[in-house]
């Protein structure tokens, strides 16, 4: 989860950005100071090896395989990779932001074109909303630990109202191995077809509005979902 630092740095005042630096929750020391350590314990042990524990010849022994190591370091270009590899994390978590679902358009949408006061279209209307806000938690549920933690298994989407027992069932009767977060979206195209045969939507051009903005949230669960499915090659992250 993104740690917001910005209102530690609103207001002017001495070495109020400098601060920035020394702060331990969301830093980069919170990050690898336990690989600092380890590598700072490493390289005590072959100091005082080197020092105390080995004489002339071996001396000379470990020396040459440090200048043969040091020798490799020049090969790779690491400001290069580095800078690179920062920049396609950035970009990454950047896009990730952008590409977060937000019902709000639909329900607008929805709420303003759906029309019939009666029940039927009341409950149209609520169950193509909670058709969106299900996909939208399914993706949350596969990409975010918090998520996972408040809706381990589809049970408890079906205890929170996101889905039926036989939405579930239908879930659970048809394979799928990449995910069904998608099922909702199906479901939403099919209900709003039904509403505009029963007359509730006036226009056709209201209907092909409203599913645009399906086709957009559905895309940006999809960005989201892929992000976390295919990550950053791992050989280049160990580079």
């Amino acid at each position: 989860m993104t740690i917001t630092y910005t209102s530690r740095v609103a207001n002017v005042r001495f070495c109020g950005f400098s601060r920035l630096l020394f702060y331990w929750k969301g830093s980069i020391y919170k990050l690898v100071y336990k690989e600092m350590a380890g590598f700072a314990l490493l390289y005590a042990f072959l100091s005082i090896m080197y020092r105390y524990a080995l004489d002339g010849e071996y001396r000379r022994v470990f020396e040459n395989i440090a200048i043969y190591c040091a020798k490799f370091t020049d090969l790779i270009p690491v400001s290069f990779i580095l800078g690179f590899y920062v920049a396609i994390v950035v970009t990454r978590w950047w896009e990730q932001f952008v590409n977060i679902p937000w019902p709000d358009k639909i329900m607008q949408y929805v709420a303003s074109n759906v029309h019939g006061t009666d029940e039927r279209g009341r409950i149209i209307r609520r169950t193509l909303m909670r058709y969106c806000n299900t996909s939208a938690v399914m993706v949350y549920q596969a990409i975010s630990m918090r998520v996972k933690k408040r809706f381990p298994t589809i049970d408890h989407l079906v205890e929170a109202g996101f889905l039926t027992e036989n939405e579930r069932k239908l879930m659970d009767d048809t394979p799928c191995p990449h995910g069904k977060w998608w099922f909702p979206c199906h479901w939403f195209s099919c209900l709003l077809s039904q509403a505009h045969a029963e007359g509730r939507i006036k226009d056709t051009y209201i209907l092909k509005a409203i599913m645009d903005e399906m086709h957009l949230f559905r895309g940006n669960c999809g960005m989201l979902f892929s992000y976390d499915w295919v990550s950053v090659p791992l050989v280049y992250t160990q580079v």
